[in-house]
């Protein structure tokens, strides 16, 4: 049976074009979707671990997923200047974009297929990226994704050190209108992840952006 994919975060406009192309494309033995909308066993709560432990609990029943992409994410209103910091809403942007996606790769990162190389993809933003942040901004949003970053980089180090053969990224998948064009346009990226890529920063269309 060919292996699983793995959408979180499912009910998004990405997250939800994304799997219903892979359903579509007929790639994969099953194609679960998860996300805190959804209900029963397709409910995940990326601010409860009980919830992730479960969703993962289910996935690991098999086949094996050679995919799994977080999809979810975090943008308040953007803050012009530090006046407008917000404790309560920060602390929701990290929760939801940098902690959440941890404690999934805790979970799912144990049950990608051991043949071939699996990819762990978390969705990211341009905006994280120390270069390229020229208009300043969005603190809050900015640097819980810049987090999720490193995180993506350490996943990879320790990945790597343990023997898996799996390209964990963090990726940036464009701010385009058409959220269908924008998920083939990821998987498209996706598809072409080696080992050599595990711990990068990428664009959607592949090429790495600058840290």
């Amino acid at each position: 049976m060919n292996a699983s994919a793995v959408v979180i975060g499912a009910s998004g406009r990405i997250g939800a074009a994304t799997e219903a192309a892979l359903i579509d494309e007929g790639a994969y033995g099953r194609v679960y979707g998860f996300a805190r909308s959804r209900s029963g066993v397709d409910h995940l709560d990326i601010l409860d671990e009980h919830s992730i432990a479960a969703a993962a609990l289910r996935v690991a029943a098999g086949p094996a997923p050679s995919l799994v992409i977080v999809a979810t994410g975090y943008r308040a209103s953007a803050e012009a200047s530090v006046a407008d910091l917000d404790r309560d809403r920060m602390a929701e942007g990290f929760a939801v974009n940098a902690i959440g996606p941890a404690l999934v790769a805790k979970h799912f990162l144990p049950l990608l297929e051991k043949s071939g190389t699996p990819v762990f993809a978390m969705l990211s933003a341009r905006d994280a990226s120390l270069t390229d942040n020229r208009l300043g901004g969005a603190y809050g949003y900015r640097a819980s994704k810049a987090a999720l970053n490193m995180l993506a980089k350490t996943l990879a180090i320790e990945s790597t050190r343990s023997g898996q053969r799996a390209a964990i990224v963090a990726i940036d998948p464009g701010t385009g209108p058409d959220p269908e064009r924008t998920a083939l346009q990821l998987l498209d990226a996706i598809e072409g992840l080696g080992i050599r890529d595990s711990g990068k920063f990428l664009s959607w269309d592949g090429t790495e952006i600058a840290p």
